[in-house]
């Protein structure tokens, strides 16, 4: 296997608007919670304003994609209707896109109404952590709008997990790692039947959903192995729970796992991510360059 597994394949990931991204290079995401509640950084980000000026500080740190979220996925958290995401995300899009025209945004939403409004201001990819099972015109949605679409496997939904590390008896699969992947599958070929255009979509194993931190970490050493369903897998890993356990060896605060966030981007590189959604684009971006300059 080469030392970088992003720089084996050529990709491009088509998105909405005519647009496309090379992934060849590494691709950041950076994650925007326009949230009061997200386990990492909820109420930082509590205005247009400031989400923008967040936006493109991100972008000059080397972010690719810009995922902006309305409502907490984090375990135990409460739901938040579609009116109520519209309303945080829209403004938030809208100043953004008219401050920084060229970058992608994503929507990180289950419901089809919010993706629809956030991809009329300006959005060019669904990232739907339900994998477009909770809203069942998510799939054809993209496929009308030609967005670029992320499918997330999760066990269950976030109301009803647990953080990674809080697990007094694991999930029970016989293998994550083969259910993960048979689950990725299906919903890509789901994904295509709808008329999504198998170069739009993105495999998301979940980390941190309905998986213990010996789960998280299979998955991760196994990737090589969602890798071969034909579609970019992207890592999700920043500043979660099971990073924290890894890394630390205890109970943890997330401002505490940015290292062991940074470690988990370059593994998941080498096993062959190619999309890194993280909080600090800046870190993981420079560590990116580093094992790229390596392979080189």
């Amino acid at each position: 296997m080469a030392l970088y597994g992003l720089l084996v394949n050529t990709h491009l990931w088509q998105i909405g608007h005519d647009r496309s991204i090379d992934l060849d290079e590494p691709c950041i995401v950076a994650i925007l919670n326009i949230t009061p509640d997200s386990f990492a950084d909820g109420g930082k980000l509590d205005s247009p304003d400031t989400a923008a000026e967040h936006a493109e500080q991100s972008v000059r740190q080397g972010a690719l994609v810009l995922d902006i979220g309305g409502e907490s996925t984090r375990p135990g958290a409460e739901r938040i209707c579609a009116q109520e995401q519209i309303r945080r995300v829209v403004p938030v899009i809208e100043r953004i896109r008219s401050r920084v025209p060229e970058i992608a945004i994503s929507i990180d939403t289950t419901i089809a109404e919010v993706a629809r409004r956030a991809i009329q201001a300006g959005a060019n990819i669904i990232n739907d952590v339900s994998a477009g099972e909770e809203d069942e015109s998510m799939l054809s949605l993209a496929a009308e709008t030609g967005s670029g679409l992320v499918l997330m496997h999760r066990l269950r939904p976030p109301n009803k997990d647990s953080y990674s590390d809080e697990y007094s008896t694991g999930p029970a699969y016989k293998d994550a790692v083969d259910e993960v992947r048979a689950y990725l599958a299906a919903r890509f070929e789901a994904a295509m039947h709808t008329g999504v255009r198998r170069e739009s979509i993105v495999l998301d194993p979940g980390l941190g959903f309905g998986k213990d931190v010996e789960q998280n970490m299979e998955l991760i050493r196994r990737t090589t192995e969602l890798c071969e369903l034909g579609a970019p897998v992207m890592s999700a890993a920043s500043r979660k729970s099971f990073v924290g356990r890894v890394s630390l060896g205890r109970e943890s605060d997330p401002s505490e796992r940015l290292a062991g966030s940074i470690a988990v981007t370059v593994l998941h590189a080498l096993s062959g991510a190619r999309l890194f959604r993280v909080h600090d684009p800046g870190q993981h971006a420079q560590a990116l360059r580093i094992l790229a300059s390596i392979n080189r």
